[in-house]
């Protein structure tokens, strides 16, 4: 009697058929197809590939600030479509932004120009004038003589925008900027030379007593990037070259398009650091001259309530963080930091409260498992060099392990039986055994722990002919 397991590989363009023969003796055959072209290794003792042992344990993380790691922040503002911030190149109609970037900045400032007369009625209490934009994607920004009005972005499976809002214009003439804000390059597809970025109209806006103004055919003005993208405020050198904004003028108002300069000390401790950014809307960020990434606090909507996987997949199926952004915590290298006065750039496009960022530590609070009594592993099968297999092997286990420098402090959970839940929320079954708590408390005190799932380890079958499992949560804190 065999049970054979095969695997397709794709490796580039090859395709690799892995055929894994178990048989109850003390060798296991593997089958590779490659090609046309068949090898057969006998392996004795171990398996040396890549298929180890599956860890059934779930981890239930928790950030903290141990209130060391407090900021004094200093804001430098962004120029509004500054004309002295790099070249610029000024045609009719509007451009593709990649090709006039060339991927050297994310942002391309497009700048026109608008005519008012005194005599509009929206001048004199009239209906609000409103600018209509539409674009290839992936964000944007608009901006009436320095001032923000308005932002829009894609989605992941539509980056185009159609963005349409009242602005404020004056008599006389009035500066357009649209700050277009591109999110990477495409990295799935085909023909991506007809794929386009940034602003392609049109542009209109409406309300004006001779009607629609279309300004997509206007004279555009355009330029690459940043101010502050120019003078490599992100770097060690160029934050040191400019005068920042110190003390309460930076809580007086969260300006978009502002950079934010803090330093830090590197908090004690071996727990994985990261940045919550919760306070925050879209932007970049560096430590030390060395980027993070982008972060961006999108806001999950939809409802949270339906939990049933029946019927066909929807996206919107079993949604968890509805209400919550997507991303919170940003992760910080440790190999990236200094034991003191750490440089940490922010560049925030629509506005945020930096005095809410902190460095916080990730640790594990508590570690679960739910493993059925017939779950073997890869290291179960592990047989005696003379190929009588160790029966004790075959038994299934739950591992416990917390994170390094942690030691499992108390059971708050465990049953074995036919328990239900999921991690955080396991409740007792109708067949439960009484042992379940002693038996895995004696894993207190150690980072990891292995317990064999048998009757005999639990004093006795507590329900005869049903098939079991063992579901136990393990609460982590610093070792001792």
């Amino acid at each position: 009697m065999s049970t054979d397991l095969h695997l397709v590989v794709q490796l580039f363009s090859q395709t690799i058929i892995l055929t894994l023969m178990r048989k109850l003796s003390s060798t296991m055959s593997i089958t590779v197809y490659h090609l046309g072209q068949s090898a057969s290794f006998l392996i004795a003792k171990q398996l040396f590939i890549i298929l180890q042992q599956v860890g059934v344990q779930t981890s239930q993380m928790q950030m903290w600030s141990d209130g060391a790691s407090s900021m004094m922040w200093e804001r430098y503002d962004e120029e509004v479509g500054s004309l002295a911030a790099a070249p610029l190149l000024t045609t009719t109609g509007l451009l593709e932004q990649l090709n006039v970037t060339r991927d050297t900045s994310d942002y391309l400032w497009y700048m026109t120009s608008v005519d008012v007369s005194p005599s509009e009625k929206f001048l004199q209490g009239g209906k609000p004038l409103s600018l209509s934009v539409q674009s290839a994607g992936h964000a944007l920004h608009i901006f009436i003589n320095g001032q923000l009005q308005g932002s829009a972005s894609g989605t992941r499976e539509d980056k185009r925008i159609s963005y349409k809002g009242n602005v404020n214009l004056r008599a006389g003439t009035n500066k357009i900027s649209l700050l277009s804000v591109a999110c990477g390059l495409p990295n799935i597809g085909v023909h991506y030379e007809t794929w386009n970025t940034g602003v392609n109209g049109p542009v209109v806006l409406h309300g004006l007593d001779e009607g629609s103004r279309d300004l997509t055919w206007q004279t555009w003005t355009y330029q690459v990037g940043l101010k502050g993208e120019q003078m490599n405020l992100n770097s060690l050198e160029g934050a040191s070259s400019v005068e920042w904004m110190q003390g309460s003028l930076i809580a007086q108002n969260q300006m978009p398009l502002a950079w934010y300069r803090a330093y830090f000390d590197t908090p004690s401790g071996d727990e994985p650091l990261a940045l919550d950014m919760g306070s925050m809307g879209k932007g970049q960020i560096w430590i030390n001259g060395q980027s993070i990434g982008r972060y961006s606090l999108a806001y999950a909507t939809g409802d949270c309530k339906d939990y049933s996987y029946t019927g066909s997949f929807r996206a919107t199926k079993c949604q968890a963080g509805c209400g919550q952004p997507t991303q919170r915590w940003y992760h910080v290298p440790k190999s990236w930091l200094q034991p003191s006065r750490n440089l940490l750039v922010v560049f925030e496009e629509l506005g945020g409260d930096t005095s809410k960022i902190s460095l916080v530590k990730r640790s594990v609070s508590s570690v679960c498992a739910d493993v059925s009594e017939f779950h073997p592993s890869i290291k179960n099968w592990q047989t005696e060099s003379s190929g009588e297999a160790k029966p004790e092997l075959h038994r299934s286990k739950v591992h416990l392990r917390c994170a390094p420098g942690q030691s499992i402090s108390a059971i708050k959970f465990a049953s074995f039986g036919t328990p239900s839940g999921t991690c955080g929320s396991f409740e007792q079954g109708e067949c439960h055994s009484t042992k379940s708590q002693t038996v895995l408390e004696k894993c207190i005190g150690k980072q990891r722990c292995a317990v064999a799932i048998s009757p005999d380890n639990f004093g006795g079958d507590p329900c005869p002919d049903v098939m079991k499992r063992v579901a136990v949560e393990a609460v982590c804190s610093p070792g001792t």
